[in-house]
């Protein structure tokens, strides 16, 4: 097992995807090579692509943070099997606030409205860090889905886009990641 990583990336996705549909091997392969480069992962903890990049990263001998909402979603049973330390949220809100507070930068993966929400907020917050001069953690979302709703978004409510880091796969992201944190 790799030592405790000090850096944690938050990777937001779609709790649909099931092994076989090509996103959930895209997502055990985001883990694995997070973790092949020292990083640890926190997810929203439950299946889908949450449970691919925490069934990556564990098994590239990573750390897995997911963080659960169990009021929210009193019928999922817990945290998936791959889930090496589990944080309980009360609410939706708080639950996206702990996943990128605990992050040093983030990566939206496939997803719908929840993985889209997700991405927002890591955009807001990296685009309000500078009010308290703090850096923002990188936010990457891999895509072409992703790069049409950050060009739109920018270009419509006149916002910096290029706090997104909008890339083809996650072979692209963790590179990225890796260069952009040292």
């Amino acid at each position: 097992m790799t030592a405790p990583s000090s850096r944690v990336i938050a990777v937001f996705g779609a709790s649909m995807s099931a092994p076989g549909d090509g996103q959930f091997e895209e997502g055990v392969r985001c883990g694995q090579l997070l973790a092949s480069v020292g990083m640890a992962v926190a997810t929203g903890g439950y299946g889908g692509l949450m449970e691919a990049v925490s069934q990556g990263a564990a098994s590239a001998g990573g750390r897995v943070i997911g963080v659960t909402a169990p009021t929210v979603f009193p019928d999922r049973t817990g945290a998936n099997p791959h889930v090496t330390e589990e944080l309980r949220a009360a609410s939706l809100t708080e639950r996206i606030h702990e996943l990128i507070h605990v992050s040093d930068g983030s990566i939206a993966l496939h997803g719908s409205l929840g993985t889209a929400t997700e991405l927002l907020v890591a955009w807001n917050l990296a685009f309000v860090a500078r009010y308290s001069g703090r850096s923002p953690g990188p936010v990457i979302a891999v895509g072409d889905r992703w790069a049409h709703l950050v060009a739109s978004l920018a270009r419509d409510l006149e916002t910096d886009g290029s706090l997104v880091h909008c890339v083809a796969d996650v072979d692209a992201a963790v590179e990225l990641l890796a260069d952009l944190l040292g």
